[in-house]
């Protein structure tokens, strides 16, 4: 079971430990294959009692990344029951438009906390629909645990089982357009690209063996995703230079990054190295399952 399962307001960090990703389609939208896992840390709704419809008061270091009015929360809240009252609080612990879903996961949380708060009932089926209809990513964060999404990210089956992964997430807090990365992309992606599922294990024995798999793999997004924002290709060079770093790599369309360590021990140690080096970066050991 995944914690934001246990706990409905929680909503957890996507990372996207590989992203594959398809040339533009006729659909307008880009066929992808991605592996998503979940951090222990994210940000954290919680709801009280209010008379006269939705309030929504945002906290936390990233309160001010979060567009004001209407936004994914509300809409959640709305789908699931247009005449109901909540006073909602968000604690934006992730850094906005980082490549971690914040929004898709903060979403989730409230079709979950909502759904048993209000009393609704509704089964994982109708949760699940409601989801898809606020966002491609929107159903995994409601699972909010290790996946594979294929399409537009919406086809999901079981990931492979992972041990548990220690990593640390480093983004260099600059600003990176989802819209520029992929317009980057289509500019620069060759003919023959396609987002075709690598093969993978059915389980992974160990976080060295996750690594050494996962190197085979790519983002797709990060090549683009540099030529916008170079701070993430320098990122990049400082995580895969460090010696405890087993694989470094870019989440969604960045700037987040994570490095994969063998252990809490060599995670702790990455982290506390770089929050001493770069204290202008957001750094977070995390474990991802």
């Amino acid at each position: 079971m995944s914690r934001a399962a246990e706990d409905p307001g929680f909503a957890p960090a996507k990372v996207n430990l590989f992203l594959h990703v398809g040339p533009l389609g006729a659909d307008g939208y880009h066929p992808v294959s991605t592996l998503m896992a979940f951090a222990d840390i994210g940000d954290r709704l919680s709801a009280g009692a209010h008379e006269g419809g939705l309030k929504l008061s945002v906290i936390g270091p990233f309160a001010h990344d979060l567009t004001q009015g209407d936004n994914l929360v509300l809409r959640a809240a709305r789908l699931l029951d247009e005449r109901g009252s909540a006073a909602l609080m968000l604690d934006k612990q992730l850094p906005g438009a980082a490549g971690l879903g914040g929004g898709s996961s903060d979403a989730a949380a409230a079709l979950r906390l909502l759904n048993a708060g209000w009393g609704l009932d509704f089964n994982p089926g109708v949760l699940e629909t409601l989801a898809a209809q606020l966002g491609a990513d929107v159903p995994a964060c409601l699972v909010a645990r290790a996946l594979i999404g294929e399409g537009r990210g919406e086809r999901l089956r079981p990931a492979p089982a992972l041990p548990e992964l220690n990593a640390v997430l480093v983004n260099p807090l600059v600003p990176v357009s989802t819209a520029e990365v992929f317009a980057a992309y289509d500019r620069a992606s060759p003919p023959d690209a396609d987002a075709e599922p690598p093969y993978l294990p059915d389980l992974f024995e160990s976080v060295e063996e996750a690594a050494a798999v996962l190197a085979y793999c790519r983002n797709d997004l990060e090549a683009p995703a540099i030529a916008v924002q170079p701070a993430i290709g320098d990122l990049l060079a400082d995580l895969r230079a460090e010696p405890e770093t087993l694989l470094a790599r870019m989440s969604g369309s960045g700037a987040t990054c994570y490095a994969l360590c063998a252990d809490d021990i060599a995670a702790e140690t990455l982290a506390e190295r770089l929050e001493a080096l770069r204290p202008d970066w957001w750094v977070r050991r995390t474990t991802l399952s």
